[in-house]
């Protein structure tokens, strides 16, 4: 346990929190806009309302999981922390998720888009980007 906690120390000390616009063109730089069939301006708006865009983010959940990162990534389906009993989808530690280097975050939701729910599996972006004008998430961005 000590070690885990150290780990997500060391995690969060190396986390970054992102402007829009930068976040977007790390998005896109790594194949982001588009990706199966989701808009570039989905995946900012999903983040924005996950963490504000922030690596180091995390939330504890009513059921015992935890959400991990820029794209809050739980725990019992998609990441491994050592606790909650996993399915580990995308085959990684939690604490991966925590840190500024993002494409195993953005490896993960490549992942998790490609399961039957798809964007659907975030309430944020059901709540907040489903079906709505997301055009001011890339506004100004000059992509």
């Amino acid at each position: 346990m000590r070690s885990l906690v150290f780990l997500l120390l060391v995690a969060a000390a190396s986390a970054k929190v992102f402007q829009r616009c930068e976040w977007a063109r790390v998005l896109k730089s790594h194949g982001m806009d588009g990706y199966n069939h989701i808009s570039l301006a989905n995946w900012v708006c999903l983040s924005k309302w996950e963490s504000d865009y922030n690596t180091r983010a995390v939330n504890h959940n009513t059921d015992g999981s935890t959400d991990y990162g820029i794209f809050q990534i739980n725990s019992r389906w998609w990441c491994d922390n050592g606790r909650t009993q996993s399915s580990n989808a995308c085959h990684i530690r939690c604490s991966e998720l925590l840190t500024d280097d993002v494409s195993v975050a953005i490896n993960c939701a490549k992942r998790i888009v490609r399961d039957p729910n798809g964007i659907r599996a975030w309430v944020a972006w059901r709540n907040h980007c489903q079906n709505r004008d997301l055009s001011s998430y890339l506004s100004g961005c000059g992509l």
